[in-house]
Order: C-alpha cells, then sequence, then structure tokens
C-alpha cells in the first residue's frame, strides 16, 4: 500500500512520512517542488521512500505523482487555494485521500461529486481537527445538557504558508467572530472579547478572542450540544491587531499581509517560550455534575498535525468506510486522545472524566 505525501518534507509533512515510514514500512512517495529537500528526507527514511517532484499547479506532473498510490496525503498549502486540486488528483487515480487542512468550501466540493468506493477525511491537523476531535471527546450522556468552552493558542511561530491560510480563513465559511452556539443556532453577538485576563495553563494577561469556526458550529450541531464557545488566544495584541489592519485595509488579497502575520508571531516568541495550548472544558448546563476538561500542550503545532495526519492515514487504511468525512466524525476520539497521551511532542492532562470516561495517563 503506497502512501503519497504532497507536501512531504515541509513542517507537517516530514513527520506525518517519519510516523508512517516507522509505523508499518509501506512505501512512501515524498513530493513537492523541491527535489533536494525530499531527497534528504528519503535518505533518512530509508529504502522504502522515494522522493519526486511535483508541482499540484501542473495536473500531469499531480497525476504522475497520485498514480498507483493508495492514499494521498495532502500537506501542501496554502489550504484555501489548493482546495480540491490534490483531492480530485487522487480521486482520478482512484485513492483515498487526507488532508491536513481544508474546510467547509472543500468539504462541500467533495461532498458534491458522484459517490466513490473510496475515503476522503479532510480538517486532518490541528485546527481545524483536534479542535474538534478533543471536544467529542468530552460528551457525556446528554450533550443537548452540556456546555463546551474551546480555548487554543499561545505563542508559536507561523509559516509563511500558514500565515496565508490564517488570512484567507475570513467571512461566513470560516466562523463568526462573537458569536457562540447556543439551543440548535449560532448566536451572533454573543461572547464578548476578553482582554488582559488570567487563563489556567496560558499564563497571565492574555487575550481570548471569541470566534466560533464552521468546525466548532457543525460539531455542535451534529451532537445537538446546548451550548459551545470558542476561543482565540493570544499573548499580545500582535497578531490580533494585523489580522484586523489586513482584513480592513486589504479584503481582496489579505496574504499581502503574510509577512507581517508572521513577523507578530516572531516578536511574540521573542518574550514568551513557545507553547500552543488547547484547553476544553465541559460544563452541565444544569449544574448537576461537576466540571470536566482536558488540556494538550505542544512547542510545535505543525508537527503535531503531522502526527494527527499520520493516524488519519493508518486509520484509512484500516477502515472500510466511504465517501467524505471531516476528521473530527471520522476518528474514534478516545483513540487518538490515548496516543497523543504518549506521545512526546504533547503534555495531557485530563480532569473530572470518571463518569464518562476511563481516566488517561498524564
Amino acid at each position: 500500500m503506497t502512501i503519497a505525501i504532497l507536501g512531504g518534507y515541509g513542517a507537517v509533512g516530514a513527520t506525518a512520512a517519519r510516523r508512517l515510514a516507522a509505523h508499518d514500512g509501506n512505501p512512501i512517495r515524498v513530493g513537492g517542488r523541491n527535489l533536494r529537500s525530499a531527497s534528504a528526507l528519503c535518505e533518512e527514511l530509508g529504502e522504502n521512500a522515494s522522493a519526486h517532484v511535483v508541482d499540484l499547479t501542473d495536473s500531469r506532473s499531480l497525476a504522475t505523482f497520485c498514480a498507483g498510490a493508495t492514499v494521498v496525503l495532502n500537506c501542501a498549502g496554502p489550504s484555501y487555494r489548493v482546495l480540491d486540486t490534490v483531492a480530485l488528483a487522487a480521486r482520478a487515480a482512484d485513492a483515498h485521500y487526507v488532508d491536513v487542512a481544508g474546510d467547509q468550501p472543500l468539504f462541500r466540493r467533495l461532498d458534491a461529486l458522484p459517490p466513490s468506493d473510496r475515503l476522503a477525511v479532510i480538517s486532518a491537523g490541528v485546527m481545524p481537527g483536534l479542535t474538534a476531535i478533543l471536544p467529542r471527546g468530552l460528551l457525556g450522556d446528554d450533550p443537548a445538557r452540556t456546555g463546551i468552552d474551546l480555548h487554543v493558542g499561545g505563542p508559536v511561530r507561523i509559516t509563511p504558508v500558514s500565515a496565508q491560510d490564517i488570512l484567507l480563513a475570513t467571512g461566513p465559511d470560516f466562523g463568526a467572530p462573537l458569536a457562540s452556539w447556543r439551543d440548535g443556532e449560532v448566536v451572533q453577538g454573543s461572547v464578548s472579547p476578553q482582554w488582559n485576563v488570567s487563563l489556567p495553563h496560558f499564563g497571565p494577561a492574555v487575550h481570548a478572542l471569541p470566534y466560533l469556526t464552521t468546525e466548532s458550529a457543525d460539531f455542535a450541531r451534529h451532537h445537538d450540544i446546548g451550548e459551545h464557545r470558542s476561543y482565540s488566544v493570544y499573548v499580545s495584541e500582535r497578531i490580533p491587531t494585523t489580522l484586523a489592519t489586513a482584513w480592513a485595509e486589504s479584503p481582496d488579497d489579505p496574504t499581502a499581509w503574510a509577512g507581517e502575520l508572521a513577523k507578530a508571531a516572531t516578536e511574540d516568541l521573542s518574550e514568551h517560550a513557545p507553547r500552543y495550548t488547547i484547553l476544553v472544558r465541559r460544563h452541565d448546563l444544569d449544574h448537576q455534575t461537576p466540571p470536566a476538561w482536558r488540556l494538550l500542550q505542544t512547542t510545535d503545532p505543525y508537527r503535531l498535525s503531522g502526527v494527527v495526519a499520520a493516524l488519519t492515514v493508518q486509520a484509512v487504511l484500516a477502515s472500510k468506510s466511504t465517501g467524505t468525512h471531516p476528521a473530527w466524525r471520522f476518528l474514534d476520539p478516545q483513540e487518538i486522545w490515548t496516543t497523543l497521551a504518549d506521545d512526546p511532542l504533547c503534555h495531557t492532562e485530563t480532569h473530572g472524566l470518571a463518569c464518562t470516561a476511563p481516566e488517561l495517563k498524564a
């Protein structure tokens, strides 16, 4: 079973390639524009890995890369410009497809295609991805009486490609600022920003800005959750100010601000050690049971996305399912949590889960 990884030598793809190579010895193709970088990684991975020059804007090049693959893993970006380009090439090659990113625009395109006997799993990274997988593992017996609070962020580097994706992720396809999910619908303007607050596990004087992503809203809708609030957490005003300025001054092409966004993240890191945090808290809206929470922290969310992508590829290879799915619907949240709890890239903690799930190793 051949695994073809596009963007295979980047921060995300290289981690996925290493994990997959160590897992079962399947042949791995590492693809991208830079043959030297791909070849260097393949030397590390061993004889089952091969380097390929691929230009995803060249349909013939992409088709050649996908031909004969069992599953194609896309780690190339920016995701919101790649859209379904790689997914369609994988489908034409009769291969399963996994995308470490992708969101509502990609899902809508793939879900509208004629039925296929192959799997497509998108949003198989950290955000989107773990930001719904971890809350799913916290749900109790009665989601309608459950509230979920999600805090995500911290000081980490932003790569140029990631900066473009962040800047392009604006508008109703991606989420709503100051909104929450409540009683079966998105409630606009229902949550206020929290400036200079002290949040557990994030540190003092951080900024928590409410933003309900489409992933969070779809997750809440699917499970009929009573309330869901989601916050992006920043250690300074640099990143939110840069985003607001980019979207206001360059609405047609905010990616022109990618360098400024990456610079803002670098300046944050000059004052803080790298730490990316996902904190999920479940509370009973009727106050009948005590709260529960899960915490995941890492110094490198890109490498963590590579781990999630590799786990998704392994699940796809073992599955008999078909169709298009976001990773949070396809993956088993308890299995993912247990695996990440033992992973050296992560620090994890749990509290108050004895009533719904076995206590997990911290």
